[in-house]
């Protein structure tokens, strides 16, 4: 198999290791391969790639977006290296409001699948980083949502000493002050 599933501590959200083909000219992997995700049970039709590319210290997120616009993410650091953070915002799961965190780098080639329900970011560990992420919706400004970055009862060590964050970042609610309308509930 050119991939292996790791199951995390919160439900749904997926570490991916891809297989390393490796030889003197470098090395290959499948980063999607769409047969292998649906014999584990993780069926998406991805949308949308986008491409971020960050310095040390910058902190994207915590974000999300509502229905019908709701999006799982295949995310995975192109160049240097992330700490990759998926936060349970599913009203009445047993994990809500626990976090998820790995490393993902150019050198493991790590993935994270990160489902709807769930508060997506990450912080640039290198000097510089991209991030590529598939999305299983398109982007709608209006269906955008996210949690502070530094909420303290979340507790996320982003394992950085000075963020730098986006104005938007810097001024998103706390979980606790989330509107209920803006959280997924479990069905």
């Amino acid at each position: 198999m050119s991939m292996k599933f790791e199951k995390t501590s919160l439900d749904e959200v997926w570490l991916i290791k891809p297989k390393i083909f490796e030889d003197d000219r470098g090395h290959f992997l499948e980063s999607f391969r769409k047969e292998i995700f649906k014999e584990k049970g993780v069926e998406y039709e991805f949308l949308q790639d986008n491409i971020s590319t960050s310095t040390r210290g910058t902190i994207r997120g915590l974000h999300y977006q509502i229905s019908p616009f709701s999006q799982a993410k295949l995310v995975m650091a192109v160049y240097g290296e992330i700490l990759d953070v998926a936060v349970d915002i599913r009203k009445g799961s047993a994990t809500f409001g626990q976090y998820f965190s790995s490393i993902l780098n150019d050198t493991n080639r790590h993935m994270m699948l990160v489902p709807s329900g769930f508060a997506h970011g990450f912080s640039v560990l290198s000097e510089k980083a991209t991030v590529a992420y598939k999305c299983d919706q398109y982007y709608n400004k209006e269906s955008e949502r996210g949690v502070r970055w530094n909420d303290p009862a979340l507790g996320i060590d982003w394992k950085t000493e000075s963020a730098i964050l986006s104005e938007k970042d810097k001024n998103q609610p706390l979980l606790k002050n989330i509107q209920e309308k803006d959280l997924f509930k479990l069905t």
